[in-house]
């Protein structure tokens, strides 16, 4: 029985050194800065958010929150759907990454996405729309559920982050003290707005199942929910497929008409 307590012991050591470290998985931010000559920089001096910031003639302006899979140069695709239309776009980018300094965490990212959120409704009399990639559907969720938003855009999006943790790390990552959970699923009651859900067919690291569950949740809370399964989209690629900006385009055009 000996092995079988060594087994044990060395599967509690694993937990516990994952707490600490699972940190650096979650959040492995790439150096480059964002250099864009579309967009302008600025800090919310409260919480000395760094964003992202372009101006546009369209009613509607776009908060944008990035994925966790490098930094917001990264996101061209995603950006661009809304510059092409001439939409104020303000992207937060997240400490740690990007040149931006700090230490990023599930706390500092939701209270800095609500600043970012405050400081753009201050300076836009017209309505807001969240826009979220990967980790970021999860800060798009949780400014439509803490703040008035017009529409929701979520691409790749998960339904709790920690059940992705747990697959991937063979703990129980949803119950762990000290585990960041990232749960969108617990955010749909607090939600209102319209939702569109583009989730790429071959997407290996966020299966397609999640955005699909997702959607259904929100149904099921009673909100609008377009899902758009993205034929042989991947991961990184979804906003580079042919019809991303169009689907937004529509699904905005038609919710911000009423």
């Amino acid at each position: 029985m000996n092995w079988l307590w060594m087994l044990v012991g060395t599967y509690l050591l694993y937990a516990v050194v994952m707490v600490f470290a699972h940190p650096q998985f979650i959040y492995p931010f790439g150096p480059d800065p964002f250099d864009n000559p579309d967009f302008r920089q600025d800090v919310v001096t409260e919480r000395n958010v760094a964003l992202a910031i372009s101006d546009g003639a369209d009613e509607a302006a776009v908060l944008f929150f990035m994925g966790n899979g490098g930094a917001l140069a990264y996101f061209t695709f995603s950006l661009d759907a809304h510059v092409a239309a001439d939409r104020t776009l303000v992207a937060m980018e997240y400490p740690g990454g990007g040149g931006i300094a700090g230490k990023p965490s599930e706390v500092r990212l939701k209270a800095d996405a609500l600043a970012a959120y405050d400081w753009l409704a201050a300076r836009h009399d017209g309505p807001i729309v969240v826009h979220g990639y990967s980790m970021g559907t999860g800060l798009a969720l949780h400014v439509a559920a803490e703040r008035s938003v017009a529409a929701i855009v979520l691409d790749a999006p998960y339904v709790r982050m920690c059940a992705l943790m747990t697959k991937a790390s063979w703990l129980p990552a949803c119950y762990l003290p000290g585990v960041q959970k990232w749960d969108s699923a617990a955010l749909i009651p607090k939600v209102s707005a319209p939702v569109l859900i583009q989730h790429g067919t071959a997407d290996q690291l966020i299966p397609m199942d999640n955005g699909r569950r997702l959607a259904g949740l929100l149904e099921a809370a009673g909100l609008p929910v377009t899902f758009y399964p993205v034929d042989g989209a991947t991961h990184n690629n979804l906003a580079g497929q042919r019809g991303y900006r169009e689907r937004i385009d529509g699904f905005l055009e038609e919710v911000l008409k009423q």
